[in-house]
């Protein structure tokens, strides 16, 4: 990696995470010390043409809110923290729920409705990966609210 930019994308181990979209350039980020670091409900840190990666932040007792993206799947791993999953094809009947913890992931298939729930003591900090993008390049959402209303 001798010669690398950091400007051009890479960012090498040690040095702080910058919460900004390095989109559509190369990119190397430890998810799990980004993750941990994110102060925000949602951060994206790379969006390019076919996915998007993207943080989250989930305080005791909140939710991310029932949700559908009808034509985005959904990588979701969980870094910090414990809840509960839920999804189904109809927003008023879940068919699957699960109990998730750190080092848990779990997918979302395009089309079906969601919400995970943290249920612990500590913040959920979680990394997103959508195919294909869901959110524009550079969304910063500091609160639940502050995602709500930019729907």
């Amino acid at each position: 990696m001798t010669g690398m930019d950091p400007a051009a994308g890479y960012r090498h181990p040690g040095t702080p995470t910058l919460f900004r979209d390095h989109g559509k350039r190369p990119y190397v980020v430890d998810t799990y010390e980004a993750a941990l670091a994110n102060p925000n409900f949602r951060t994206t840190i790379w969006t390019g043409k076919h996915l998007q990666v993207t943080l989250m932040s989930i305080p005791p007792g909140g939710d991310i809110g029932q949700e559908i993206h009808p034509g985005t799947d959904q990588f979701v791993r969980v870094e910090q923290g414990q809840g509960i999953v839920q999804m189904g094809r109809t927003p008023d009947r879940p068919e699957f729920t699960r109990h998730i913890t750190e080092d848990d992931a779990f997918i979302i298939p395009a089309g079906y409705y969601h919400n995970f729930t943290n249920t612990g003591p500590v913040p959920i900090k979680l990394y997103s990966i959508y195919a294909p993008p869901q959110h524009p390049a550079g969304t910063v959402h500091p609160t639940k609210a502050d995602a709500k209303e930019a729907k």
